[in-house]
């Protein structure tokens, strides 16, 4: 993976080059010489965030093996239904 900076000109002019270097890796765009940016791919984002993923995709990726699950307590008590 790949680290590429483009100057905040630079990315105006040929945001399409950005673009396909975010592919590789991501792309830091600079205003006066500093990162003030990060441009990542849809993929980057959502691996980094945890965002987009189902259960399914949780599913499919899973080994067969153990895994950590600690549900939430649950504070009040249950009482009998009522049918009257």
């Amino acid at each position: 993976m790949g680290i590429t900076s483009v100057t905040s000109r630079e990315f105006n002019q040929d945001a399409a080059r950005a673009k396909k270097a975010a592919l590789n890796g991501p792309v830091f765009i600079t205003d006066r010489g500093r990162p003030a940016h990060v441009l990542l791919s849809i993929e980057e984002y959502q691996r980094l965030t945890g965002k987009g993923r189902t259960l399914a995709d949780a599913l499919a990726d899973w080994n067969g093996g153990d895994f950590d699950f600690d549900p939430p307590k649950m504070d009040f008590v249950s009482r009998p239904a009522e049918f009257d």
